[in-house]
């Protein structure tokens, strides 16, 4: 009996001849990799447990998810993982390069017949060239950094067969789309899939990707391709070592076999909170849009981009309608700019940004908000994966050909004036009604509480509440930061009592103009703020929230230490120690102050 591709690959990268389904076997991985998602905990694994490295010139790091660097959080993993790279001699492309599984490809590393794994659940993207990826975990790809090799349990294989040729406006998209539409999202489940037909034979390397970036959302192990010469030309240009081929035996084994009428299928849609609910894109066409993004590694490459342009060019994005394109890598964004497609997406009103994986990571451009409903090329639009808004998938031409129109269409239905919103859409999309306001007890004059002693100047807007904080709106959730980037006070948020008072150096509050800095002290419930001086916007800011700041010249006759309680009265300038029974003037409330205090605040 013969073996399929995947059992074939299998078997040339480890020492058994023959392979079945259900042998467990180690294979040799001939390209190692690790994101800035996932790299830093590897780089943990590998140094907890004094691992060495096996090959060097395997082993990579491929900055996709957040390439902005707008992301603390990834800024710290990624520049964790770049002085492991520099210790090691690893190889770095970082964020200016792209989407990882591309680059294996694009880089040579990966070509007909290779291995690969990657902390990317993606990493199957790499059936498009007939070669075995796979998406593992932190600890997986540590032993194969260390090892070179990953134990894998070979899975069964089925077989696509799609008769006659798609039709003129159908695209690799809509034709992933209409295969989920025919298999969901688990009838395929952990298999591997290989397709063919005379639309695959024909289909190059961007839309083959489109095709096996979906394999994870279809719930299968991956989507294999047999090579064809285009695919194997544009392999042999950029591969680092001579490579064969795969195909399956003529009598491999497959558990099932599928024949589908690839002329019969339309343009797709996938609605929103699941890639598998695909439903013809004429059912859903007139749905108004707020925003577009064509990008992702399932359309990011330079058909994709083309296509793009095709509908855009000589047209604009409609009014209130925001368009983001994301190329796949970086050589994919230079021949855009070479071949005029920059200047058309710029022209047609659309956002371009730097390569990567944009939206999918929630580090980069394609993110939605609540209400907000979104038209993308990405793979995946679960709820929460691209934003809190509403998601629905499509192919780069429809996705371009709604931005046009303003609403869900597809190219052939491009309107001659666009949708624009109205009063109507607003007020549905924000569901408000003007609340009743509650009459407040009358504000106190005299407060009292227990005091934190921090003897600092120049305690600037970012050690309050740091910038990586900024996107937050809701005051309830700002308290948890306060001075968590303040040296020696990471942990005051977790220890400050409500009713308490910070007493501080010189030019509090310097810095920014963000309200936040200001708003995480009332959201802990904290009472004032006493500083020799405060910066000019930060007091304006704490005057209009009606949160008491206080300026004094000198506290030394009050003895006071950390913890001790206090007694401010905001008219008179007078303040008590309660523990000593010693007093002082500082500068009490203006009239101008007092007035917004008491009315709870300048709105």
């Amino acid at each position: 009996m013969g073996m399929t591709i995947l059992e074939k690959i299998l078997s040339h990268h480890s020492v058994k001849q023959e392979l079945r389904p259900g042998d467990i076997v180690d294979v040799e991985i001939d390209a190692r990799v690790a994101r800035d998602f996932g790299g830093a905990n590897v780089v943990k694994n590998i140094r907890d447990n004094d691992l060495g490295i096996d090959d060097t010139g395997k082993t990579l790091f491929t900055f996709d998810c957040n390439p902005t660097g707008s992301d603390q959080k990834y800024a710290v993993n990624q520049h964790i993982c770049r002085l492991f790279a520099r210790e090691h001699g690893i190889n770095v492309y970082d964020i200016n390069a792209g989407i990882g599984t591309h680059l294996l490809i694009d880089e040579g590393y990966v070509c007909p017949g290779s291995t690969a794994v990657s902390t990317d659940s993606h990493a199957n993207i790499l059936g498009a060239v007939g070669a075995f990826g796979q998406g593992m975990g932190d600890m997986d790809i540590a032993a194969a950094w260390n090892k070179g090799k990953v134990w894998f349990k070979v899975p069964a294989s089925v077989r696509i067969i799609l008769e006659g040729e798609l039709p003129a406006n159908v695209y690799a998209k809509d034709l992933v789309l209409n295969l989920l539409n025919e298999f969901g999202a688990n009838s395929l489940l952990g298999y591997s899939v290989e397709i063919y037909g005379d639309c695959i034979e024909k289909m190059g390397v961007g839309d083959r990707i489109t095709i096996s970036s979906m394999a994870t959302e279809m719930g299968a192990i991956i989507i294999l391709f047999p090579p064809n010469q285009d695919v194997i030309a544009y392999c042999s240009a950029r591969a680092r070592k001579k490579f064969e081929a795969v195909y399956a035996d003529q009598n491999a084994r497959y558990e099932k076999t599928f024949t589908l009428a690839a002329s019969a299928f339309s343009p797709m849609l996938a609605r929103p909170g699941k890639p598998h609910d695909t439903i013809s894109i004429e059912h859903e066409e007139g749905t108004k849009i707020d925003s577009a993004f064509i990008g992702s590694c399932t359309n990011g490459r330079m058909e994709d981009m083309q296509a793009a342009a095709r509908v855009l060019k000589d047209r604009k994005v409609a009014p209130g309608v925001i368009l983001k394109i994301v190329p796949a890598t970086d050589e994919v964004w230079n021949q855009c700019l070479e071949e005029g497609l920059i200047d058309i997406f710029k022209k047609a009103g659309a956002l371009v940004s730097n390569a990567g994986c944009a939206g999918c990571a929630a580090g980069q451009v394609g993110q939605n908000g609540p209400g907000e409903i979104t038209i993308s090329t990405g793979n995946r639009n679960f709820p929460g994966k691209q934003g809190k808004g509403s998601v629905y998938l499509a192919s780069p031409a429809s996705v371009a050909a709604s931005a046009v129109a303003g609403y869900i269409t597809h190219e052939s239905n491009i309107p001659a004036e666009p949708a624009v919103f109205k009063s109507a859409d607003l007020t549905s999309k924000t569901g408000k009604k003007k609340k009743s306001k509650e009459k407040k007890a009358p504000r106190a004059e005299i407060i009292k509480g227990k005091c934190w002693i921090i003897k600092r100047d120049n305690i600037d807007t970012d050690m309050i509440f740091h910038n990586r904080y900024l996107s937050i709106t809701d005051i309830k959730e700002m308290g948890q930061y306060t001075f968590d980037n303040l040296e020696g006070y990471e942990d005051f948020a977790g220890k400050a009592e409500k009713g308490d008072i910070v007493i501080t150096g010189k030019n509090f509050g310097s810095g920014s103009s963000r309200q936040q800095a200001v708003d995480c002290f009332i959201s802990l419930g904290m009472q004032a703020v006493l500083a020799e001086s405060f910066g000019a916007i930060y007091e304006r800011n704490a005057i209009n929230a009606a949160f008491p700041v206080l300026t004094y010249d000198s506290l030394s006759e009050l003895k006071l230490k950390d913890r001790d309680e206090i007694e401010i009265n905001l008219k008179t300038g007078v303040l008590k120690n309660l523990k000593t029974g010693n007093s002082t003037e500082i500068k009490p409330f203006s009239d101008v102050q007092m007035e917004i205090y008491k009315r709870g605040g300048l709105l």
